[in-house]
Parts: C-alpha cells; structure tokens; sequence
C-alpha cells in the first residue's frame, strides 16, 4: 500500500518516479529485458498519454521524469508499464534457452510475490515507485542530474551520454536516444 508521502497527487504535474525490481535483482543487465522496457515506455508514451521527460534503467531500477497528457492518468500509466514489463519479462525469462540464472531469478521472483497477497505466483516491481512532484526548477534540474549521472557514479561510463539505457544523449550530445524525449 502507498505511504501517504508517496502518491501522485497531481496526475498532470511532472513527477521523478523509481520503479525499482524486488529485491534489487540485476535483470536489466541482459539486453533481451533492458528492451522490453525500452518498448514498453515507448508505447506507453504512444498510447497510454505518457510523456517521459527523463530516464535511465540501470541494471535494477528505472528513474524517469515523467508527467501525463490531459486526460491521462499517470498513476494509471505507471501501473500499466509496471504490470506489462513484469509479464513480459517473467514470460521472455521462463522461455528463455540462454539465460544462465532463470531458476535462481524465477524462485527470486516467485518468493517475493508469495510474500505480497496482492500477487497471484510473482512479483517483478516493488509495490512502490517513490514519486516526487517536481513543481521547483531546481528540483526538476537536481533530479535530472541524479538520473543522468547514475551511469557515471555506478562507474559504467566515463561521461552520462555515453550510456545507452538513458535520455543523457538527448540533452547532452543532440542525439536521438532510445525513448521519445518530451524536453523540459
């Protein structure tokens, strides 16, 4: 259940969002998952009324910037990838022929959600997404500069738009990164 210090209040003001996997497991260090996110935040930015201002997805965790079109909920938006990516994810994984670790990461997956009745067999995504409103320039720039310089302080990257897996080459480099930026 939300803490009363962590909900979306205003559903159209930009917020900075964590979605973080159970257990802090490393499942975006496999290219196969990282894209599953990638095309899920990408459809929910086309379909669902999401724009997402900022990102990176490290190895366990996503931050983003986001905010909803009128009309949209994010809440609702932020629910849908959670639930989606997990599925997809947890599916590609029980599939997969390649992945070294799927009995360890299933029975991580599987233990976790028997701990939470709001799940059937598995939990993917902590319950929570830790949202901040950033109604505060400052703010919003400090938050920006968390995310894109996560890469750097993990020691992945030398400089933030070197990483793939983030919005730092829309800003940084004038590139075209992987997810439609909505620049602030």
């Amino acid at each position: 259940m939300a803490q009363a210090g962590f909900k979306i209040r205003d559903q159209q003001q930009v917020h900075f969002i964590t979605c973080t996997v159970v257990q802090w497991i490393d499942i975006f260090t496999r290219p196969v998952y990282a894209e599953i996110a990638i095309e899920s935040l990408n459809f929910c930015i086309k379909e669902k009324g999401l724009c997402v201002h900022a990102w990176v997805l490290m190895s366990n965790h996503l931050h983003a910037v986001v905010s909803a079109k009128e009309g949209y909920v994010l809440s609702d938006i932020v629910r849908d990838f959670k639930k989606f990516t997990a599925g997809k994810i947890l599916t590609e994984l029980e599939k997969s022929t390649f992945e070294s670790r799927k009995s360890w990461l299933m029975w991580l997956f599987k233990s976790a959600g028997k701990q939470n009745s709001r799940n059937e067999t598995y939990q993917f995504w902590q319950q929570e997404n830790h949202p901040i409103e950033l109604n505060n320039p400052e703010i919003t720039r400090q938050r920006m500069s968390y995310l894109h310089q996560n890469p750097v302080r993990a020691g992945l990257v030398w400089e933030p738009w070197e990483y793939r897996y983030s919005s730092a080459c829309d800003y940084m480099n004038n590139k075209k990164g992987l997810v439609k930026i909505d620049f602030i």
